[in-house]
């Protein structure tokens, strides 16, 4: 099982959120379609506004925020990821970021496992070829931040090469 999937399951079981059985392939509702929609709406939003911004920390949490989002889709289904090759290459441009992400977010529309699985493998790319940052510790920091009570939003500039 993917490694961030995992601490996706434990945060979902830790909270009593719904998810299928590892390994059962359960196929989402059209409600779980919308609501899972809705979020990776939301949260590729906060990716933009913090591009816009400029904001590199920012950029870095809306794009862990995003697949950990997708990674929650995963775990309602009961598979595990799937990886996508991505073909986004750092051209210089913020515009050809806004179109991936929205195109791979807009796929999402499918409940595929595949679908949601492009959006996580693109920000994990994102995080590492146009952030320059560590994306395995971001995770890690925002998956803890959750837990914790109350939840307490992690500082990522750590995470930044840079």
């Amino acid at each position: 099982m993917n490694k961030h999937l995992k601490l996706v399951r434990e945060f979902n079981e830790t909270l009593s959120f719904p998810q299928a059985a590892h390994g059962a392939d359960v196929h989402l509702s059209d409600m779980d379609i919308v609501m899972h929609q809705a979020l990776l709406m939301e949260e590729g939003s906060t990716v933009l506004k913090a591009i816009k911004a400029g904001e590199m920390v920012q950029i870095l949490a809306g794009l862990v925020n995003l697949a950990y989002t997708a990674l929650g889709a995963i775990a309602m289904r009961g598979t595990d990821v799937t990886d996508q090759p991505v073909t986004w290459r750092h051209d210089g441009f913020v515009v050809s970021i806004m179109r991936i992400l929205s195109e791979k977010i807009h796929n999402c529309t499918s409940g595929s496992t595949d679908d949601y699985s492009e959006v996580y493998c693109l920000c994990v790319h994102l995080t590492r070829s146009f952030i320059n940052a560590d994306f395995d510790k971001a995770l890690q920091m925002i998956h803890e931040g959750k837990l914790s009570k109350p939840v307490k939003a992690p500082d990522l500039s750590e995470c930044l090469y840079e």
